[in-house]
Parts: C-alpha cells; structure tokens; sequence
C-alpha cells in the first residue's frame, strides 16, 4: 500500500462495499477507494480553510481528480468533494462505458426497483437532538459573492400528503441560524408538496440527505413524474433493492449507508431572505425572500463524511446533465423513435443547449423533434438537431453542421415568451425565448454535394510504423 494509499485509508477507512458489489459507484466508500486506486483522488493538507479555500482547491482539481479534505477548519468532519466530475467517471460508476450512459440510466428509470427497509442503519449510529448545524457540519462558502456557507449536495427527501409517495430532489441550502436553512425550491416537486400542505397552515416533513454513493446521487437528478420514488431508480442502478431507514422524527425513508442526515420541516408561511449564490449557469442566483426549514435532528455514521459540490463547477453541470439527457432521450423517442442521441453542452450549462442527433425519414421532422424537446424540460433554450454523421459531443462538429448544412430564413424556429430557466440570467423572471436550428442534410440533396471528404486510409494507418527515427540532423540529412 502505497503512502497516499495509507493515508487514505486512515482518513476514511477501509472500502465498505458490499460483497460482491457490481458496479464501483454502490457506495461511497467504495468510490472514494476506487478513485484513489485510479489516481482520480487529491487529499489535501489538514485544516484547510472552509471559506474559499476549501472550494478553490476542488474547482482547481475539477473533473481531473475529486478532493478529500481532512480536517477543513479545524473541524473533525471531513469534506470531499467532485466525485462525478467527469462524464467518463459517471459511466464508470455505473459499470459500463460512455457510449451505453444514457441507455443504463433510462433503463432504471423505466424499471426502477422498490427499496428495502432496515431497523438499524450506520447514519443513525449517532443522534444530535440540539441541533447547531454550524457546529456539527463543516460548512464551506464557495464563491466571492454567496452570502454565507451552504448545503450544496444535500439530496432532500420529501413525501406527497396524500399519496405518501418520497420525492427525491437536490436544492441550495443556506444555512440563516442555528437551526435553520433558507431554500431554493424552483417549480419542482419539493415545492408542489409544500404548496400542498401550506394551503392547510402546516409544515411539510423533509430529510436532507449528504455524503450518498454516486448512483443515489444521479438518481436524484432524474427528471420524473409526480409520485416517482427515486431512491427506487437508485435501486435499478445498484441492481439490487437500496436499503433505507425510517427517520426518527418524520416517515421519511432515507439511505441506510447514507453519512449524515438532517431532519426537519419547510415551515409553512415562513419566508426568509436567502442568497445569493454562485449558481450553475456562471452566475449568482440572486437574494430573496425563500422557504425556511427548520432541522430538529441530525444522525450520521462514525467518522462521517460531508460531501460538498462546488456552485458552477463540473461535478454541478455533469449531476444534472446525465439524468436530463437520459430523460430526454426517451421523451423524444416516445414520437421519433430515429433519434440515436442527445447532449446537453458544458457551454449551455449543461442545461440550456441541447443537440439531438437523428436519421431523418420525413422533411420537417427535424423542426418536429425541436418543438417536443422544448415541450422535454423548461430549461430547454436552444436545440440544434444533425444527422447521425455529426458528433454531437464535439461542439467543433455540431458549428460545422450548422455553418454548412443551415440557413437561417429556412432552418432556424424561434419561439418567444416562453416558460423557462428562472436563473437564467438574460430571461425575464423565467419569460424566455427559444430557438432551434434544424442543420440536417435536405434528403433529396445529391449525393455529392454533401458528401464528406475523406482520406481512405486515415483512420487506420499506423503512425509507429510509418514515422521514422532520425538523427539530429533531422530533414537535412536528406538534403
């Protein structure tokens, strides 16, 4: 064992993944050992400090190593964070390679899997009823402007009134008290369930969840139906019902192996100020008057973690980018089942721009599937649809369809005044516009005139073979 490799081990323990664990991503643990047996993990000096210099580090180091951080501020929770940095990783955790990503995430959320429950569960090995939230968790403030720390890779887990029905969803968490967070909650799920129970004055229960496997992570992200448990998608990824717990002061199921979990209540009437913070589009989501959840108990395992992910960075973009496109995907197949892929670019945030790669059967189709990708998500700003001959993960490649296969009188769709991204920075308070560019071939095109060029040969030659060694004197030994 290599000294990286000791120390490690004695900052986080041994990989507790279960026997005979499928995939690297199951746990945590397990994925913190496998980065470190890859070289994907940083572990830094102790005591570094948690405001800017903890985020600094790790954006730094993103999507080329995740960061293990001992001791951040003296204090004796340790912090790691960018642990799916990186598209590749994401696919790794999940046991297959990038080309197979989307498919493996569509399958479990098209097959998910009921969780088990558990009496007894390592994130209740410790129980904290007098709750100072400051004093318990390490809490890092990211950016130059964010008006204080916060929760950024809490998953919070809320359950319908009526149905009883868990939502699994990751908002920004401030922290404004002792006790207390002020939250983001945008037109999701989170925020219908509270509206549910606020109209009869009365608080809804919610668990906020941190330091979970990768594959819980993602799940979180997927978007679904109202009434979609997505610790069962979790489940269809792990290939084996996850094993939860009963919270000790709600309903709630939460994570068993999960590392910290704070118990409390979105107050009902109650509004706060909260913000800003530097958010996923590159920019700060502004300050206002938001939610407020009240924590009335924290557990957590031995030696806990605290997972932390960086506002804007790539562990932020590639969360919500992977379970969107997944989505995304089956959405548009359901009607154009030749749609081969989709990708939303880092340059749209992972968010906002979309490519969707297709055969095209029919004139006009392309324009169609630009409509029912808008009609996909609301965040959904700019669609640029190709053919199967264009790399869609190469932004050099999807410029050059557009600049050679588009005009803009005939293959460019603008649709004003609609519904979209409120931390858009450009849209009026979430009133956008939307624009779509269809840059596939005309199909009855001749051959010739889009025809790529090609060298016969390229691809396969071997440059070891054909390229000779040399003295110094290089070319003019020729001469």
């Amino acid at each position: 064992m290599s000294s990286v490799e000791r120390l490690g081990a004695e900052r986080f323990g041994p990989a507790e993944a279960p026997a005979g664990e499928a995939v690297p991503g199951a746990s945590l643990r397990g994925w913190l050992d496998h980065l470190q047996r890859h070289d994907r993990l940083a572990i830094a000096r102790e005591g570094v400090a948690l405001r800017f210099e903890l985020a600094a580090i790790a954006k730094r180091l993103d999507g080329v190593k995740a960061t293990f951080f001992p001791k951040p501020g003296g204090h004796p929770v340790s912090v790691v964070s960018g642990l799916v940095s990186n598209r590749g990783w994401i696919a790794e955790s999940m046991g297959v390679g990038e080309a197979a990503l989307l498919e493996k995430f569509q399958h479990a959320a098209l097959n998910p899997l009921p969780w088990r429950e558990t009496k007894s569960a390592p994130v209740q090995v410790h129980v904290h009823r007098d709750v100072d939230l400051a004093k318990l968790l390490p809490l890092p403030t990211h950016n130059e402007l964010d008006h204080g720390p916060y929760i950024t890779a809490g998953i919070a887990i809320t359950r319908n009134p009526k149905t009883r029905i868990q939502n699994v969803a990751i908002h920004r968490l401030e922290l404004t008290g002792r006790n207390r967070l002020g939250a983001l909650l945008l037109q999701r799920t989170t925020l219908y369930y509270q509206q549910m129970v606020e109209q009869d004055g009365k608080d809804l229960n919610v668990a906020i969840v941190i330091g979970v496997d990768p594959l819980t992570l993602l799940s979180s992200q997927a978007i679904m139906p109202t009434d979609c448990d997505e610790l069962e998608i979790a489940g269809a990824l792990h290939g084996r019902p996850l094993d939860v717990v009963k919270c000790l002061t709600s309903d709630i199921r939460v994570p068993a192996e999960a590392e910290i979990v704070l118990e409390g209540r979105i107050l009902a009437n109650v509004r706060e100020p909260e913000g800003p913070f530097g958010e996923f589009p590159q920019y700060y989501g502004p300050r206002g008057d938001r939610h407020v959840i009240e924590i009335d108990a924290v557990t957590h395992r031995a030696a806990p973690l605290y997972h932390t992910i960086s506002g804007g960075g790539l562990e932020h973009l590639m969360l919500g980018a992977i379970p969107r496109e997944a989505t995304m995907l089956a959405h548009l197949r359901r009607t154009f089942p030749n749609v081969t892929d989709v990708h939303l670019t880092r340059g749209g945030v992972c968010r906002y721009h979309l490519c969707v790669q297709m055969k095209k059967r029919f004139e006009g189709e392309a324009k169609n599937a630009i409509f029912s990708a808008f009609g996909g998500h609301y965040d959904i700003k700019q669609v640029i649809v190709v053919d199967p001959d264009v790399n869609i993960h190469d932004a050099g490649e999807v410029e050059w369809a557009v600049a050679t296969r588009a005009q803009a009188d005939r293959d460019l769709v603008i649709v004003s005044n609609a519904q979209g991204s409120r931390l858009d920075p450009s849209s009026d308070n979430g009133v956008s516009a939307k624009m779509g560019i269809d840059a596939t071939i005309p199909l009855d095109a001749p051959e010739l005139r889009y025809k790529r060029i090609r060298i016969p040969g390229e691809d396969s030659v071997d440059l070891n073979s054909v390229i000779a060694a040399h003295d110094n004197r290089g070319w003019r030994q020729y001469t």
